[in-house]
C-alpha cells in the first residue's frame, strides 16, 4: 500500500466513523420578549384568514370580514404610479416623504377642509396603522395613559402597549351612538394621561360624530391639555344625516395639541399602495421623521407619486364609490331591523354595520349551536352558515358582531340570507 492510498484510505474510515457516530447538536433557544409574547394578532386579518380556509375547501363563503373597498384603484392614480416607474422615480426619497407628496396634501386639506398647513407639518408613512405607530412612539412611553372609548379598532390597544404606556378604555353606548362625550372624556384624565385616540368616522361602529360634540371635546383637550389623535381615515365616507369635521379645524389652540392621522387607503381604494399620513405640530413631525428614518427609511416612492395624483387630480370616483356604499348601507340596515332581537346604532360613516347579538346567547342556532360569546357566534356563523364576520370582543364590545359592507350588493344579499336563517332555525 502506497503513502497515498493509506492516507486517502484512513480519511475515508474516518468520514465513515463520523457519519455514523450520533452526533449532538445543540439548537439555540430564542426567548422572544415579554412585550411579543403578549401581543394578539389583528383580529380582522385572523377573521379573514379563517374565512380564506374554508374558502379553500371548495366552500362558497360571504366574507364581511376586512375593511377594504371592493373597487378597483381608479386608472389614472394607477397610470400616474406606472409613470412613476417609467421616469426612473424607483429609489429612496426623504424619510417622511418627497416634497412634492407633502404639498399635495397640504393643498388637498386648504381645498377641502379650509385648513392650512405646511410640507413641514406632514409625515407620509406606510399606511395608516404606521402613521398611529410613529405617533404613539413619539409621545408615550412607559407610566404614561392613553384614552380609547369602546368600541374601538382592534389595533389601538395593541399599539399603545408596544409602547409601554396603558390603554384606559372608556366605554360608549350603542343609545349615545357610541360616540364619547366631553364629560367621560374629562372624567378619564388622570395625571398619567398622554393622549385621547379618536376615530371618526369610527370603526367598527360607523359612528360619525355630531359637530357639538367634537367641540366639547376640543374644549376638554385645551383645558386639559391632552393632545389628541385624530384618525380620520374614513373622512371622504359620510352619509346623510352626519357632516365630517376635523379636530384640528376648532381652533390654533386644538390644532396645536391634534395630531391628524389619514391616508388614501379607503377613499381611493388603495390599500395596498400602503400611503397613510400625519399632520402635526412641527416637534412633533420632527420626532416622527427620525423615526421613521429608522425604520422604514421611507414610503415607498412609487405610492407616493400615485397619491399625488388621487389628492390632486379628478375626484369623481370617490363620490361615485360612496354612493355605492350608500345604496349597500340602506340595504344591510333593511335587513337588519328584520332580524329577529338584534339592536344597531345606525352608522354616520365608513362600511360598516355593527349590531348586537347577545340576546342569541344560550339558546339554539342554525345548526343546532348553542354560543356563550360573540366570539362562539362567530366561529358557529362561518362554520354552519359559511359567513364571516368579525366578533365585538375583539373591539371591546363583546355583546356585538361587525358586518363590512364593503362588497356587492348580490353578496350582501346572500349572506344576510345566510345570518337571518342562522338566527331563526327551523
Amino acid at each position: 500500500m502506497t503513502g497515498e492510498s493509506f492516507r486517502a484510505d484512513g480519511v475515508c474510515q474516518s468520514l465513515k466513523f463520523l457519519l455514523l457516530k450520533p452526533t449532538k447538536i445543540t439548537i439555540m433557544s430564542m426567548q422572544l420578549s415579554a412585550t411579543v409574547q403578549k401581543l394578539k394578532p389583528s383580529a380582522t386579518i385572523a377573521a379573514a384568514a379563517k374565512a380564506k380556509a374554508l374558502k379553500s375547501t371548495g366552500v362558497t363563503v360571504y366574507d364581511f370580514t376586512l375593511g377594504e373597498p371592493d373597487f378597483n384603484t381608479p386608472a389614472h392614480i394607477c397610470q400616474a404610479g406606472k409613470d412613476a416607474m417609467d421616469a426612473g422615480q424607483t429609489h429612496y426619497t426623504p424619510a417622511a416623504g418627497t416634497l412634492e407628496v407633502k404639498q399635495a396634501i397640504c393643498d388637498a386639506y386648504q381645498r377641502d377642509y379650509g385648513l392650512s398647513y405646511r410640507p413641514n407639518q406632514v409625515v407620509v408613512s406606510n399606511g395608516a396603522k404606521h402613521s398611529i405607530h410613529n405617533a404613539l412612539t413619539a409621545l408615550c412611553g412607559p407610566g404614561d395613559e392613553v384614552i380609547i372609548p369602546t368600541p374601538y379598532w382592534v389595533s389601538y390597544s395593541a399599539l399603545v402597549e408596544l409602547t409601554g404606556a396603558t390603554p384606559v378604555l372608556v366605554e360608549t353606548t350603542e343609545e349615545s351612538g357610541f360616540c364619547l362625550n366631553a364629560e367621560q372624556f374629562a372624567q378619564a384624565i388622570t395625571s398619567k394621561t398622554k393622549l385621547l385616540m379618536l376615530n371618526n368616522p369610527c370603526n367598527p361602529t360607523g359612528a360619525a360624530y355630531p359637530i357639538e360634540t367634537l367641540e366639547a371635546l376640543a374644549r376638554v383637550a385645551v383645558e386639559k391639555d391632552i393632545a389628541v389623535l385624530s384618525d380620520e381615515i374614513y373622512e371622504k365616507l359620510i352619509y346623510e344625516g352626519s357632516e365630517f369635521r376635523c379636530f384640528a379645524s376648532f381652533g390654533p389652540d386644538v390644532a396645536a395639541r391634534t395630531i391628524i392621522v389619514s391616508g388614501v387607503s379607503k377613499a381611493y381604494a388603495m390599500t395596498g399602495w400602503r400611503i397613510g399620513w400625519t399632520i402635526a405640530p412641527v416637534e412633533v413631525t420632527a420626532a416622527m421623521t427620525k423615526l421613521q428614518s429608522q425604520e422604514t427609511s421611507n414610503p415607498c416612492s412609487i405610492s407616493q407619486a400615485a397619491t399625488i395624483a388621487a389628492l390632486s387630480g379628478p375626484q369623481e370616483s370617490v363620490t361615485a364609490m360612496l354612493e355605492a356604499f350608500k345604496e349597500r348601507r340602506a340595504y344591510v340596515l333593511e335587513r337588519l331591523r328584520k332580524f329577529p332581537e338584534i339592536s344597531f346604532a345606525e352608522p354616520g360613516g365608513a362600511f360598516y354595520a355593527f349590531f348586537n347579538v347577545s340576546a342569541h346567547f344560550n339558546q339554539p342556532l342554525g345548526g343546532g349551536k348553542v354560543v356563550n360569546d360573540s366570539s362562539e357566534f362567530c366561529t358557529a356563523l362561518l362554520e354552519e352558515a359559511h359567513v364571516a364576520l368579525v366578533s365585538g370582543a375583539d373591539f371591546g364590545a363583546p355583546g356585538y358582531v361587525r358586518l363590512s359592507f364593503a362588497t356587492d350588493l348580490k353578496t350582501l344579499e346572500a349572506g344576510l340570507d345566510a345570518i337571518e336563517k342562522f338566527l331563526s332555525p327551523a
